[in-house]
């Protein structure tokens, strides 16, 4: 699978790199306070840490226009796609080392399927905050080297990947709800479709292990 750069033209449609923002406190804090797993990944929605660096206050006046967000990271160990998610918003993504994103976009579903060969892999280097559009379908992030680990900052909307809300689907998007403000496509080997997650990927579940 050919990984390209979020630097490069394809990512355009995926997100943005954003500029302007002193990240060292960010960056030194979130290594820092943020265990890395020995294997799998770790999330973490909301950190008051974080929360609490002058920074945070300038993401959510000026990246999110003065919307309440939350900052957390993903830290582990993947290589692995097992699922899409997508928000109504955007999240934004800063990792303390180089990482790989594996995306696709919401008109790539069909019929309420997504065939994996529709996804495209980014890499996103150290220090470098990425926004992934609303509409671009992200999951957990992936290392950038054989055997290496990440910490990757995520920032979104308040309340995001909370409980579940209970609700009377209407359509077939609402059974793809699976946290707040999270919709979800599980391929069928993942955990998450073991654990009830709808099965709405088809193809391969791309590992870029042999990539790196």
């Amino acid at each position: 699978m050919k990984i390209f750069s979020v630097y490069d033209k394809e990512f355009v449609p995926y997100g943005r790199v954003i500029e302007g923002y002193d990240l060292a406190q960010l960056l030194e804090t979130l290594d820092a306070i943020s265990p890395l797993p020995e294997k799998g990944t770790q999330y973490v929605a909301s950190n008051e840490t974080l929360e609490a660096l002058p920074v945070a206050g300038l993401f959510a006046s000026n990246e999110y226009g003065g919307m309440p967000i939350q900052l957390g990271w993903c830290n582990g160990h993947n290589t692995r796609l097992n699922c899409l998610e997508y928000h109504r918003d955007s999240e934004v993504n800063l990792g303390t080392t180089d990482f790989i994103l594996l995306l696709a976009k919401m008109d790539d579903i069909e019929n309420g399927l997504l065939d994996t060969a529709r996804v495209k892999a980014f890499r996103c280097p150290a220090g470098v905050p990425v926004e992934v559009f609303g509409t671009s379908l992200h999951y957990a992030p992936c290392s950038a080297a054989p055997g290496a680990g990440f910490k990757v900052l995520v920032i979104l909307p308040r309340g995001t990947n909370g409980p579940k809300p209970e609700i009377a689907p209407l359509n077939a998007e609402d059974k793809l709800l699976w946290a707040c403000n999270k919709w979800l496509l599980a391929h069928p080997e993942s955990n998450e479709a073991a654990k009830g997650a709808q099965c709405a990927l088809t193809g391969e579940n791309i590992d870029i292990a042999p990539d790196l």
